[in-house]
């Protein structure tokens, strides 16, 4: 610790016991790289945070790493908490021309007029050949994200993320369904710590404490596979590993639900007052969709908190997700200037976790089904 500085400023401690007076002693590595401001009042303050201002230094010395051309496309934006976009985007990436692809696919406003014709129709009944086709895309789905998910460390960006998605997928002779879908940009979704859905992958590197929401789709053989999950970065704080823990359990008990005759409203019903119990809201402008040949289909609307308006039962050869999107505060949410990102509104962290699921005679397939993970 350096006290050299004839400058002083509160104690940056967020334990301080002292009720952060006025402090000299300034933390050496951020005195070295240009970060001003890093007092503290006491030895034993610096320490106590020691490991969470370490993630400071992490990142500013990434982003020196960097190109540095990186910007914030929307500086004037009032964002709810601490993440930021770094762009440029990198390129779009390039599918092969022998890959079948969604109707959005080139279409200039990413429009799918196959989902818009079928807006007013029921939802379909898979035939035992149509169930197979998207039995598969979804296995390949999940072996997608097990992928993405294996290259999660702190450093790596967002777009390199994104990049280990797109081959994955190109090379299982798949389309990643986001790609163009209502002109997203990128092959996959990602999204840190207060972003609940719809990320952009870009240039931000994973910090040590980040979490991150990972959502693949694809498309082969003529229909979507949909799933996603929720990702430790490092070592997490124990308020985000419970969030994490109780967005699985609300996943998993709503599930257990699911079978011939079951309404899709009762869905809402098992999940929040499981959100409830563990101190977190449930997001209600996101909701859960049907799935087949189409990305988003009827049954198009699945909430996932109680006391919704939800109509229909689950019928057997009805494919669905179910994928609930669980705060730390409230459920609140903000659209970034892209169109795409949605933070919550508080700036606390969300998590989300996803599955592809089928209707059969008996109860339920999870057809995007992974192996279970310790929380």
């Amino acid at each position: 610790m350096s006290s050299t500085e004839p400058a002083a400023a509160p104690c940056q401690s967020s334990s301080c016991i002292n009720s952060k007076p006025p402090s000299r002693l300034e933390c050496p590595t951020c005195s070295k790289i240009g970060i001003k401001g890093s007092f503290f009042c006491t030895q034993e303050c610096f320490k106590a945070g020691c490991k969470q201002h370490k993630g400071i230094h992490d990142f500013i010395n990434l982003s020196i790493s960097k190109k540095d051309d990186d910007f914030n496309p929307f500086g004037n934006y009032d964002f709810s908490g601490s993440l930021r976009p770094m762009y440029p985007l990198s390129p779009k990436r390039v599918v092969p021309s022998h890959i079948r692809r969604p109707d959005y696919a080139n279409d200039v406003r990413g429009f799918s007029k196959s989902e818009s014709l079928e807006q007013t129709r029921p939802p379909r009944i898979l035939r035992s050949e149509e169930q197979e086709k998207l039995r598969t895309a979804c296995k390949l789905a999940r072996e997608v994200l097990d992928l993405a998910a294996a290259a999660i460390k702190p450093g790596i960006t967002t777009d390199e993320i994104d990049e280990v998605v797109h081959n994955a997928t190109i090379e299982r002779n798949a389309y990643p369904s986001p790609l163009n879908y209502g002109c997203f940009p990128k092959s996959v979704c990602t999204s840190i710590n207060e972003a609940i859905c719809h990320g952009i992958p870009d240039r931000r590197p994973l910090l040590d404490g980040d979490i991150i929401n990972i959502d693949v789709s694809l498309y082969y053989d003529g229909y979507h596979g949909d799933v996603n999950e929720t990702y430790a970065v490092g070592e997490i704080d124990e308020e985000s590993k419970n969030l994490i823990r109780t967005t699985r359990e609300c996943l998993d008990e709503a599930i257990k639900i699911c079978k011939p005759g079951a309404l899709f409203r009762d869905i809402g019903k098992v999940i929040e007052p499981i959100a409830k119990r563990n101190g977190c809201s449930v997001v209600r402008n996101y909701v859960g969709h049907g799935i087949n040949d189409l990305f988003h289909c009827n049954p198009k609307y699945i909430p996932h908190y109680a006391k919704n308006k939800a109509v229909g039962t689950m019928q057997p050869g009805i494919a669905f997700t179910i994928e609930p999107m669980i705060n730390l505060g409230k459920w609140n949410g903000i659209h970034w200037p892209d169109d795409w990102t949605y933070t919550t509104a508080d700036g606390k962290r969300s998590a989300q976790f996803e599955e592809t699921l089928l209707i059969t005679e008996t109860g339920v397939e999870v057809l995007t089904a992974g192996a279970k993970r310790d929380f």
